[in-house]
């Protein structure tokens, strides 16, 4: 019995340490907008660095992973690499000023909304439904990249740059989810997407 609770301690210090730094990681990635950069860019580096600099890009990136991990199976590699595709189809889109640019911020901060709201609803959606959900999300977080893109010094590496940042950012997003939805039963990755969705209501109020 006292090995039980001591095992049980651990995982809960584990447990309440991943959370910990998971916030920690979300919150270092600032406030500011990630669609709010200007002036002339770089190359590879700070396309990199792009979604790192905005919350709502880094947080809906974020939730693509922990929304994967969270249902399983195929949905794991499914909806992160639906993500990606589609954003760039989204920024050529953004390079061609074709699309509903007016409505690109409101689709961001829905993003967050409904990928946050599922995560913390747990909904284990159809497949067909989750990837059509991070597919229509995806093009409108690729679209304003799309127009700054043109900005930068090296237009190809900046996009190179920012697409590998959006999938690592995906991969910490399925460890995050694996890793807490060990405890607690899973109700730990559950405030995340809580928190996710928070967020995204206050882009949208604001």
């Amino acid at each position: 019995m006292a090995r039980m609770r001591d095992a049980t301690k651990r995982s809960g210090a584990r447990a309440a340490f991943l959370f910990a730094s998971s916030l920690g990681i979300i919150l270092s990635a600032g406030p500011a907008s990630a669609h709010a950069l200007g002036g002339v860019m770089g190359g590879f580096g700070s396309g990199f660095g792009h979604p790192l600099a905005g919350f709502d890009h880094f947080l809906a990136m974020l939730a693509v992973g922990l929304w994967g991990a969270q249902m399983g199976g195929r949905s794991v590699w499914t909806l992160p690499a639906t993500f990606p595709l589609i954003m760039c189809i989204g920024g050529i889109f953004g390079m061609l000023g074709i699309g509903p640019g007016a409505y690109i911020e409101t689709g961001i901060a829905l993003s967050l909304i409904v990928l946050g709201g599922s995560i913390a609803a747990r909904w284990i959606a159809p497949e067909w439904a989750a990837l059509a959900i991070v597919a229509v999300f995806a093009f409108f977080h690729g679209y304003p990249h799309g127009q700054e893109a043109p900005r930068a010094v090296d237009p190809a590496a900046y996009t190179v740059g920012f697409v590998v940042s959006t999938g690592l950012i995906h991969i910490l997003g399925i460890g995050v989810g694996f890793g807490l939805g060990r405890f607690y039963e899973g109700y730990l990755v559950r405030a995340l997407g809580l928190f996710i969705g928070a967020c995204g209501v206050y882009f949208l109020v604001t």
